[in-house]
């Protein structure tokens, strides 16, 4: 998972990397997000949102660890879901998920 993390920081970094649940959700209907990472313990109503959202615009998302995470990686406060919007970046951390837990 630190890999994974280490990644989404670096994604951060170099400005391909959303987050905050307003602009994550813009970024889905404009269809500018490439994957969209939700954390395991935001609420069962966030994880529906994004989910929902995700499904109408046929985004690739994941629940994938915690807030605390997400946002430590990113340099932030907690975040309940984030956003990648560089190709290369999203399917790299995609594959790296789904090798490692599945694609949970």
């Amino acid at each position: 998972m630190k890999s994974i993390l280490n990644l989404l920081g670096l994604a951060n970094r170099a400005g391909k990397l959303i987050s905050g649940e307003e602009t994550v959700i813009k970024k889905i209907q404009k269809r500018e997000a490439i994957l969209v990472l939700v954390a395991k313990d935001a609420s069962l109503q966030t994880q529906k949102m994004f989910k929902d959202k995700c499904d109408f615009y046929k985004v690739t998302y994941r629940m994938f660890t915690s807030k605390d995470d997400i946002g430590k990686a990113i340099g932030k406060s907690p975040r309940s879901a984030c956003a990648i919007i560089d190709r290369g970046f999203g399917n790299k951390i995609l594959s790296m998920i789904e090798q490692n837990y599945g694609g949970e």
